[in-house]
């Protein structure tokens, strides 16, 4: 597969009874490569992967697989409290036909850079998949610092990614001076793709995308190819948006701008719950007034 382009971190849609809502997940999915989307990563952190048992990624890996064909790839997100697990969910990921993975540190234990190693090697070896790092030290309170990562790229072969999200993009330079283009970087927070781009980051595991894929897809492109004017014209336009991507409740605040655009629903899973009150007023009103001058 190839590492670079837009690659939605797909929401999950949910049912009345909350439960996957296959049928849409599949449309959802077509829809946002029709839109330029180079692959699909699911169901990670905005997907609520970790509400959902074994079998329903299963299911939900296979189901996107089918809907985008040959089209795009699937990257499996990878996350679990336990590296056996971990192994687990890589080797039904690749049954289900993914072309890839995306490996997480467990995301309650808080290890050493010996037990991160670890953990990751092992789902790295569980397959022949091709793998991108997750880096999210502001989520997830483990740091893998660019010396790590220059590490496990002199380890093992199938390491091809890293979704950079400390929010720091000196860490993309800094992982370029260490080992050149030997893995493909790619930003993961929303808004600071262009000032990625710029550092050298040839990805964008998106969140917005979910909503607006069109306008992600070419604020990434005029990026690449160096239309500065334009790309910043609609970065202006789309901050106000691609700033729901960074705070907590980030899922609720996507999908909500979903369900404005008619593509999705604000339903999610406990412990998350729907926007209410002030908190959703003011949230709609902001996508409404940035909607409504949309270019």
């Amino acid at each position: 597969m190839e590492w670079k382009g837009v690659m939605p971190a797909m929401t999950t849609a949910f049912t009345p009874s909350l439960e996957i809502d296959y049928d849409f997940v599949a449309r959802h999915a077509k829809w946002m490569v029709d839109h330029g989307c180079r692959g699909i990563v699911t169901p990670g952190s905005l997907g609520e992967g970790n509400t959902m048992t074994f079998d329903e990624r299963g299911k939900l890996w296979r189901t996107i697989v089918r809907a985008v064909d040959d089209r795009a790839p699937v990257v499996a997100a990878i996350s679990s409290l336990s590296t056996a697990e971990a192994i687990a969910m890589a080797e039904m990921a690749a049954s289900k036909g993914c072309s890839g993975l995306m490996v997480l540190p467990p995301y309650v234990y808080k290890g050493d850079w010996r037990e991160m190693k670890t953990h990751v090697a092992e789902v790295f070896r569980a397959t022949s998949l091709p793998c991108m790092l997750y880096n999210n030290p502001v989520a997830y309170g483990t740091d893998f610092l660019p010396e790590h990562i220059q590490e496990l790229a002199d380890q093992h072969d199938n390491f091809a990614a890293v979704k950079e999200s400390s929010t720091d993009i000196r860490r993309v330079t800094a992982i370029r001076s260490l080992i050149g283009d030997r893995l493909a970087l790619f930003v993961g927070v929303d808004d600071a793709i262009v000032e990625g781009i710029a550092a050298g980051a040839v990805g964008w595991i998106a969140g917005l995308v979910n909503a607006l894929p069109g306008e992600s897809v070419d604020l990434f492109n005029y990026a690449m190819i160096g239309e500065h004017q334009k790309a910043f014209e609609l970065y202006r336009w789309f901050l106000p948006l691609l700033r729901l991507d960074t705070v907590p409740k980030f899922v609720q605040l996507i999908k909500l701008v979903q369900q404005e655009l008619g593509m999705g629903n604000e339903r999610v899973r406990l412990p998350r719950m729907e926007l209410t009150g002030l908190e959703r007023e003011e949230t709609l009103q902001l996508i409404r007034d940035t909607l409504g001058s949309r270019p």
